[in-house]
């Protein structure tokens, strides 16, 4: 922690290193009070200038010999950390470091966690560890041995395939492990532990058979089947959309309690956050388990984009990441139902980065710079980053993607490279000239399109006349225009294109498209969501009606619903600021009616149009967001569709009741979905009866979903005793299973109600919680923060509560800390009360000592 500003880098200064490591070394001697660390670096020098190396602050340097002589402080220049030495052009260079991993809370290299020792090095975690060239674009063969006492350290796990183990004489015993590719420090790994595991086989496309484990503590062995049956659907997936071949002889999935992340995508040693791994019906909701899906797609198809081919420098984040949750959003689409992903997709992107983009932390897809890299692990770089190589596949057409993606893999096979690489390849298969798309990397904010039309019907033409237009983000007052492929049909009144869907090049501050019709046409555009961008264009009601229940495309019927509501919220919205009846719209409660009468639309899309917008996507729309009016509106709302319309409710409800036991499948995770969705609008309505049915599916779920959904819904509306009762009914039946106690702790600090201030200040104090555990920190913290009645309460004790509870974090954990301040940084967007209120808090927050990750993001939204 620091009260110094920390150092800004930029991506102009990029400079390639000066050396590289041909091949690295690495003994770990693994103990409960210490541990030590031994390296030897072969070094080749490939540029002019000085061997950099990094060191973190506080490691404990034993002895650092370079060609055999051991260095003394005035052998090499140090600041901060950077070493910096001057070897010759070929040397080796020997370090022994000493670690207490066991005092090591921020969960950045090697730490433990419970009983196992494990490491996290993206993105400069390595540097924590030992003196190396900490850098992405320094790949280097790695040979690693493990050496730890057999009794308590039974399994050793490291990059690569295994050379040997066997005991050594004092009860302990070693494990050396190779991995024959290049790789940066950031996807080294080890773990050591007592655990257990599950194995299968993999056969490749071309024959090699590839050992597969995944490891975890013993007790949790049951809920690792179905992770195991995802990395097999990953792997022939990737064989078969994208070619790629797995290339090792074997692959190790570990479920570690304590991780700053979801997962982390190792060379051949996936380490995971239990939560995004371990999986039964009983623990876990079909968003978990849909989530542990697409979790080890994404972290398995990192072999190829981000491993295999990695990025130059961090700036190039998105470079990996961004086209591997593309390829994780294909996967999921492939798996399940391909609109549902997609909506679930833009959601997320219109609810959180959008309102990244619109807030003081506003960054391109491509940073510039950065003060604390951890701050770049953003929906902006991974959300955003994946929609723009989304658009690329739309401009291209699969075919031609696949023939870019195959060459870039080809030619930047075992290098570190950058996004205008990945982009250039995609233009040299094409043909295209992609210099104006590249304005998504460098150019932040969202743009907005404005689309109007005309028909005359003297002629037939129909014009769409579009325009662009980008707002002013910090440091980028000025926006040229973006290269956005825009996907419309045009429709007749039956719902039959007359326009076949097509893609449309925006790539002027205005244009206009024009076409020949024999009559007016309804349009749908930005299919499928084509492009992350803000649509205007003047739907009527009855236009949006229309669509939802006539459009080929199943985002936009979704889209068309979503806007529908939209407009009568905000008219409730200025109702109730003007302390008038909410009255449900007419229009809005047919389209519902109608919806529920639809009994072939998939039940999974049912649900999500069903579903109102979210006070998130409310608060993204408004100009200034009044916490109150946007909650009690679309609670109004909500409850009299649910009194009009109930016997309606009822019915689809009974009807979609499960038929047998648990499966997790597309057809049974969407009839689950729809189920809970009527169930929640059947409470909402007030009804006495509605409760009684909401705690009868509580009370007989067979599955996390129904238990978790029910219980959701009751502590919302149930009479505070009662939802007491089976909140401790809950934990009762669960308190030995963490990580169904955190989502436990989740929903109580979750629920929009006048209790949540005073639930989370409990529940940090429970036996459940452990401040140095981050999945319980954001079970309660991260939970309120996006409470909107609970941390925006008119007295301000929320932000005052979540500044001091992130300030005692920073010290444990700042990358989690960092993370958490989010909702206090968009403090200019609230009335000016609460916008007073939010920047006392950080500025309380400033006036302290903070860790570099938290003093960017706070200054940041303070300037």
């Amino acid at each position: 922690m620091s009260q110094h500003t920390p150092t800004t880098q930029y991506l102009k200064d990029y400079r390639p290193p000066a050396f590289k490591v041909v091949k690295v070394d690495l003994v770990f001697e693994l103990g409960d009070e210490q541990t030590r660390v031994s390296s030897r670096l072969l070094l080749q020098r490939q540029h002019p200038g000085e061997l950099i190396l990094n060191g973190g602050k506080e490691l404990q340097i034993e002895s650092l010999k370079l060609d055999g002589q051991l260095l003394q402080a005035e052998d090499y220049q140090r600041q901060g950390e950077e070493w910096r030495l001057q070897p010759a052009d070929e040397a080796v260079l020997e370090c022994v470091t000493l670690l207490k991993p066991q005092d090591n809370t921020s969960l950045e290299g090697l730490y433990r966690s419970g009983g196992m020792f494990c490491t996290q090095c993206e993105a400069e975690g390595f540097r924590q560890i030992t003196l190396y060239p900490d850098r992405p674009d320094v790949m280097s063969v790695f040979t690693t041995t493990l050496i730890a006492e057999a009794a308590a350290y039974p399994v050793l796990l490291s990059n690569g395939n295994l050379l040997e183990q066997g005991s050594l004489e004092d009860g302990r015993h070693f494990a050396r492990w190779h991995d024959p590719f290049p790789k940066p420090s950031y996807l080294f790994a080890m773990v050591a532990g007592d655990l257990g595991h599950i194995e299968d086989k993999f056969t490749t496309c071309s024959g090699r058979q590839v050992t597969l484990r995944l490891y975890t503590e013993h007790h949790n062995l049951s809920k690792t089947p179905f992770a195991m049956e995802a990395l097999k659907r990953s792997m022939r997936w990737d064989e078969e959309v994208y070619g790629r071949e797995y290339d090792l002889d074997i692959f190790n999935i570990v479920a570690v309690d304590d991780f700053n992340m979801g997962a982390m995508e190792n060379k051949s040693l996936n380490i995971f956050n239990s939560s995004c791994v371990l999986a039964r019906a009983d623990t876990t909701t079909d968003a978990g388990f849909a989530r542990i899906e697409g979790i080890v797609a994404h972290e398995y198809f990192h072999n190829w984009s981000g491993n295999r081919v990695t990025c130059r420098d961090w700036f190039q984040l998105s470079l990996k990441e961004g086209f591997t949750v593309f390829r994780d959003a294909q996967f999921s689409a492939d798996m399940g139902s391909a609109a549902v992903k997609r909506i679930e997709d833009v959601t997320l992107l219109r609810t959180a980065q959008f309102a990244e983009d619109a807030g003081p932390t506003a960054h391109p897809v491509r940073p510039d710079n950065y003060m604390e890299i951890s701050n770049f692990y953003t929906l902006t770089v991974y959300e955003k980053g994946a929609e723009v190589v989304r658009m690329l596949h739309t401009l291209l057409g699969a075919e031609l993607f696949r023939q870019g993606s195959d060459l870039y893999f080809q030619r930047f096979d075992g290098q570190a490279v950058t996004c205008d690489d990945f982009v250039a390849c995609m233009a040299e298969v094409s043909g295209r000239d992609l210099s104006q798309f590249m304005r998504w990397y460098t150019q932040a904010g969202t743009p907005r399109l404005q689309v109007t039309d005309s028909y005359d019907e003297s002629t037939g033409k129909y014009q769409l006349q579009v325009r662009q237009s980008c707002p002013p983000t910090p440091g980028q007052s000025d926006k040229a225009p973006f290269h956005i492929p825009l996907a419309i049909a045009l429709l007749d009144q039956q719902g039959q294109e007359l326009v076949a869907e097509q893609v449309l090049d925006v790539t002027e501050a205005e244009q206009v498209f024009e076409f020949v019709l024999p009559s007016r046409p309804q349009p749908s555009l930005l299919r499928g969501f084509s492009a992350p961008v803000k649509l205007d264009y003047p739907y009527t009601r009855q236009q949006l009606r229309f669509l939802m229940s006539q459009d080929s495309d199943g985002f936009n019927r979704w889209e068309a619903g979503q806007r529908l509501a939209v407009q009568v919220l905000q008219e409730q919205q200025a109702a109730y600021l003007q302390q008038q009846p909410l009255q449900l719209d007419a229009d809005l409660a047919d389209a519902f009616a109608t919806t529920l009468q639809q009994t072939q639309l998939d039940p999974a899309v049912a649900a999500k149009v069903l579903a109102l917008p979210s006070e998130a996507y409310l608060a993204e729309l408004a100009e200034v967001i009044e916490v109150e009016a946007i909650h009690y509106s679309r609670e109004g709302i909500k409850q009299q569709l649910g009194e009009q319309l109930y016997e309606q409710w009822l019915a689809r409800y009974q009807a979609s009741r499960a038929q047998g036991g648990y499966q997790f499948n597309s057809a049974e995770v969407g009839r689950r979905a729809l189920n809970l969705c009527c169930l929640a609008y059947l409470v909402a309505s007030g009804r006495p009866a509605a409760l009684e049915l909401a705690e009868q599916h509580y009370l007989q779920a067979d599955n996390m979903t129904d238990s978790l959904g029910a219980l959701g819904v009751l502590v919302q509306y149930a009479p505070p005793e009662q939802s007491q009762a089976l909140l401790d009914d809950f934990y009762q039946r669960w308190q030995e299973d963490s990580l169904v106690v955190n989502q436990w702790l989740a929903l109580q600090c979750a629920t929009p109600n006048g209790e949540a201030l005073a639930r989370a200040e409990t529940l940090l104090h429970h036996p459940a919680f452990e401040w140095r555990n981050p999945n319980k920190v954001r079970s309660v913290l991260g939970a309120f923060g996006q409470n909107t009645l609970g941390l925006h309460r008119a007295d301000g004790q929320g932000y005052s509560f979540l500044a001091k509870q992130i300030s005692y974090l920073d010290a444990i954990n700042p990358q989690i800390a960092a993370r958490l301040l989010t909702p206090l940084t968009r403090w200019k967007r609230y009335p000016a009360t609460r916008q007073q209120q939010m920047k006392a808090a950080l500025q309380t927050l400033a006036q302290g000592a903070l860790s570099k990750d938290a003093y960017e993001i706070v200054n940041k939204s303070l300037a």
